[in-house]
């Protein structure tokens, strides 16, 4: 069996929902995963209330009271969700303190805060005015099944109030439908993180397209003397654009993500229309899209000025490489014509050297047969003249196989 084979197969059950029934309280907080804020949290929650819980864990539930309190962690932060079943006389309490005191504390890191009333048929106030709407969005879920409100606004306190009436679902599907409702919230404010990052992004876009086209031009324009100058800007865009393009890489992506993941989780909701209002789904998908738009097209922006400045930068290398052909060319041309020139002029020395040899030859010969003379042999001048001429012949010929074997080498 695969060592990982139990981890991996239970992913499956690794963020269970949490199972209630109507009437109930559901709080929600997101917390961004910064400093080990998650660990710390889960970790004083964990001694506080039930001190053999594994704060380690990805994922966690103890009783608070009569409530339930469950964490999660993901990527990037850590949400806590407490069910407090039962009907109370507000329709919209008081954070719980254990909440609370976590939301004091990490006020700054709070991304998401909802609360959610969940009212069964017997509890229900009958009138949306009870529960303090002011022109609310909602749908019928799930085949009418149960059927969810909210202005989508904050309140005094920071929490974005939803109001859930259960018809037929039993606490495992009204479970699951309270947790998409939480998750279309919190990964659409995850995923809008990259709002602002885009918004102040632009402005430096347009920075790099105004020195993108001035490049441009330059190199159109550029002289042989003026490329050196001119790759080194490009160079120094290129790095530029590679630094924005690493820091904003993954805000980009987990955007992408996030979207995908709010778009699927409204599907899921099957929604249909209740009375006179927008369909829930249908209104945050509607202003939420933009958005995603916006981070997107920002994104391929950044995308399309590094691969613009890239190619720019290959047509620049292409010149360079196309000059230095050309003076490569010619300085391979300037050895031939050299070389030519040597080989001339080492035949020429060859020429003189061999006449230089046979006179310095047959001067040698002269002074032998005046040796020979002079100690009293009789040999004409004739019969010298013709044993000489082969010898000779043979002598110089050595030699310029000779000569001519070492150029060859």
């Amino acid at each position: 069996m695969h060592l990982q084979r139990n981890t991996l197969h239970n992913e499956l059950h690794a963020r269970p929902s949490m199972y209630f029934d109507a009437p109930a309280q559901v709080f929600h907080l997101a917390i961004l995963d910064e400093s080990d804020a998650a660990q710390t949290i889960i970790r004083t929650l964990c001694n506080r209330h039930v001190a053999l819980a594994d704060p380690t864990l990805p994922q966690g539930e103890f009783p608070v009271g009569d409530a339930h309190l469950k964490w999660e962690r993901h990527t990037e932060f850590l949400t806590l969700t407490l069910v407090s079943p039962g009907a109370s006389a507000s329709p919209w309490p008081a954070l719980p303190a254990v909440l609370a005191e976590v939301a004091e504390t990490h006020s700054e890191l709070i991304i998401n805060a909802d609360q959610i009333c969940v009212e069964s048929e017997t509890s229900w106030r009958g009138d949306l005015d009870a529960y303090g709407f002011h022109d609310p969005v909602g749908s019928d879920l799930d085949d009418g099944k149960a059927t969810v409100w909210s202005d989508l606004r904050l309140n005094g306190n920071g929490l974005n109030r939803m109001l859930v009436l259960n018809r037929q679902l039993d606490g495992r599907r009204l479970g699951r439908m309270v947790r998409r409702l939480l998750e279309i919230e919190t990964y659409r404010l995850m995923a809008s993180m990259t709002l602002p990052v885009a918004r102040m992004l632009g402005s430096e876009l347009r920075q790099y397209e105004i020195e993108l086209v001035a490049l441009s031009d330059d190199n159109a324009l550029a002289e042989a003397d003026d490329i050196r100058a001119l790759l080194k800007r490009i160079t120094r865009l290129s790095a530029r654009v590679t630094q924005t393009r690493a820091r904003t890489r993954l805000r980009f992506s987990a955007t992408e993500a996030y979207a995908q993941l709010v778009f699927e989780r409204i599907a899921e909701l099957h929604e249909s229309r209740t009375g006179d209002c927008q369909q829930l789904g249908t209104f945050i998908a509607q202003r939420f899209r933009p958005t995603v738009r916006y981070c997107e097209s920002t994104d391929k922006r950044l995308t399309r000025i590094g691969s613009a400045v890239a190619h720019l930068g290959n047509l620049l290398q292409a010149r360079v490489q196309v000059e230095m052909e050309e003076q490569n060319s010619k300085i391979l041309q300037s050895l031939s014509t050299r070389a030519d020139t040597q080989i001339k002029i080492q035949r020429a020395v060859e020429g003189l050297s061999i006449i230089a040899i046979s006179y310095y030859l047959f001067s040698l010969f002269k002074l032998l047969y005046q040796g020979i003379l002079t100690l009293g042999f009789d040999w004409s001048p004739h019969s010298a003249l013709l044993t000489s001429m082969p010898v000779a012949a043979i002598i110089i010929g050595a030699i310029a196989y000779r000569i001519r074997n070492a150029r060859r080498h």
